[in-house]
């Protein structure tokens, strides 16, 4: 069986949603913003010029504004192109969600430079992926390439030592304590450095695709 390399794993930990085009929801950008303020059609109508029944019949997507009712839009509400095209927020609603780790019964990824142990798995469509590591590498060369993979991660020493090697620095020694926080697409590597192999605390947040 072929050992598990750390690139493999960081994949696996950090694997998220793959890439798609969202279409412009532009009627629904305007009337979430005109109810943000309170306005009604008639409100908007009184502000850009445009008809409330033109305004309708965008909000519900009828018709496609032209570019003169773009500027009006803009010019009437006080907004620039970008706010009027970014996408509506969703309207999310809390589930409670709690997922408990009980300490060691989290999922192994053993890899030859690491030891992870994935936390929270039983929760699906995470934002976050946190994982606890045992740091095994004990020198650089031990990598056979940089670690890397979508996204962000916030890293934070919860015993012993490491050596921090990114790509674009040079390398970091962190102790107990240290935390830092970093584009995990940037390749980086970590090393023991204390007498007994260190332990860190990673949490990730999920990539728009997989690297």
């Amino acid at each position: 069986m072929t050992a598990t390399t750390d690139q493999d794993a960081a994949l696996r930990i950090a694997s998220g949603r793959k890439p798609f085009v969202e279409p412009l929801r532009l009627g629904e950008r305007l009337k979430e913003i005109r109810l943000a303020n309170q306005w009604t059609l008639e409100d908007v109508s009184q502000r850009t010029g445009l008809a409330r029944s033109t305004l309708s019949k965008i909000e519900n997507d009828q018709i496609s504004p032209t570019f003169t009712a773009v500027q009006k839009l803009i010019g009437g509400l006080g907004i620039d192109l970008p706010q009027l095209l970014s996408p509506p927020r969703q309207q999310t609603r809390t589930m409670g969600r709690r997922d408990l780790t009980r300490r060691g019964h989290g999922q192994q990824h053993p890899t030859p430079t690491y030891e992870h142990e994935l936390l929270s798995c039983e929760l699906a469509q995470k934002r976050m992926i946190p994982f606890k590591t045992i740091v095994r590498a004990r020198a650089f060369e031990e990598f056979s390439e940089w670690v890397r993979h979508d996204g962000e991660e916030f890293l934070m020493v919860l015993d012993g030592e490491i050596l921090l090697y990114t790509e674009f620095y040079e390398p970091l020694h962190l102790v107990q304590g240290d935390s830092i926080y970093f584009d995990s697409d940037m390749g980086h590597a970590l090393v023991s450095v204390s007498d007994e192999d260190a332990v860190v605390l990673s949490v990730c947040t999920r990539g728009e695709s997989a690297a």
